[in-house]
């Protein structure tokens, strides 16, 4: 370290001052991975990454598995840091402690904030993030912040005044500029639920647009908007839902790309959701023979193990060498993450090649 260097971070009252090759803001941030291989690609762009510290925004309608998705990933959080706890900002109660369980949360790990109003999310999460220091293995799960009232409106109606308040999305983006510093400098994941509505067009292409203004999504660093359709069973019965994670915003997973999950009504979540289409993709799987999937060896192009159904392909003894293999997970890397140059001291026309 330079003399001036040491000069300036001796200066600084701020404990994190410090060289940017050692910044311990930088230093610890791992990936938490989840169980579901299309999860970890559209957090991270790989099924071996996850979620980091940071703001994930999940949008979407009703009724569109966001709340589930974000159990899924509390859950890897839990598993991997077994002091961990979850503190849950809660203003929909719609998530009970049978859904905490379903995931194998254990509940007695999860710290239940209710909450009626923003200003009281807003105090809750600023003294939660006061009491919680560096190191301390604390996510945060907002559900929802598409629908909680303000003061303002509650405090309208409670006299009688049927003004709207035109001053909430204000509020919201307020609360985002208090908690996001504390958030990174506390190496936090935090994921908070949100609602969307169609822009005005009048046409059959208009836009999802993230309620609450641009407070959230400004503050996100990656935000993703779920869509559905029904997915039917061979007699043409409705058998569960194809959700669709559109990546708008991201650190690490290209903008605009598009990952599936899929949900039955049986058996609920698919952990191998999209894995074999990316697989036939990459040139894992064949399907040259309709209908009938086989594994290729993908050092000799040769075909390898019996041929399988669909239905059939969903398992670990089929999917589950290639989920892990090192070869597979560079691949999808190159497919869903985001590439960023390395640029240097180089000449004006260098760097521009590089780009």
């Amino acid at each position: 370290m330079s003399e001036l260097l040491n000069r300036m971070k001796k200066a600084s009252p701020n404990k994190y001052t410090s060289q940017l090759s050692k910044s311990e803001v930088f230093m610890s941030d791992d990936f938490t991975r989840t169980s579901v291989p299309a999860l970890n690609i559209a957090l991270s762009g790989t099924c071996d990454g996850g979620m980091k510290s940071g703001i994930l925004g999940i949008c979407a309608e009703s009724r569109h598995f966001k709340t589930n998705q974000a159990l899924v990933i509390a859950a890897g959080f839990l598993k991997e840091h077994t002091e961990g706890i979850l503190l849950f900002i809660d203003s929909e109660f719609g998530a009970p402690k049978s859904y905490f369980e379903t995931y194998g949360i254990d509940v007695d790990r999860v710290l239940h904030c209710p909450v009626t109003n923003l200003e009281e999310m807003t105090f809750e999460l600023m003294q939660q993030l006061d009491a919680i220091k560096r190191g301390d293995k604390v996510m945060i799960l907002i559900d929802s912040l598409g629908n909680i009232a303000s003061k303002t409106e509650s405090n309208n109606s409670i006299e009688g005044k049927g003004s709207k308040d035109m001053t909430r999305a204000a509020s919201i983006k307020s609360m985002f500029r208090q908690i996001t510093p504390h958030i990174k400098l506390k190496n936090i994941p935090l994921v908070w639920i949100g609602h969307i509505y169609k822009e005005m067009t009048g046409t059959a292409y208009a836009k999802n647009i993230v309620s609450g203004g641009q407070g959230p999504m400004l503050a996100s660093n990656d935000l993703w908007i779920i869509t559905r359709a029904q997915e039917k069973d061979d007699d043409g019965d409705l058998a569960g839902y194809k959700f669709t994670i559109n990546v708008e915003k991201s650190r690490f997973v290209r903008e605009k790309s598009k990952i599936p999950l899929f949900v039955s009504f049986d058996s609920g979540i698919n952990k191998y959701s999209g894995i074999l289409d990316l697989a036939i993709e990459l040139g894992y799987v064949s399907d040259a023979t309709k209908g009938w999937y086989q594994l290729i060896d993908k050092s000799t192009g040769e075909l390898i193990g019996g041929k399988v159904r669909r239905k059939d392909t969903e398992t670990k003894e089929f999917l589950g060498s290639i989920i892990t293999s090192k070869e597979f997970n560079i691949e999808v890397r190159e497919k869903f993450a985001l590439t960023r140059p390395n640029l240097n001291n180089s000449t004006l026309e260098e760097d521009m090649e590089a780009v």
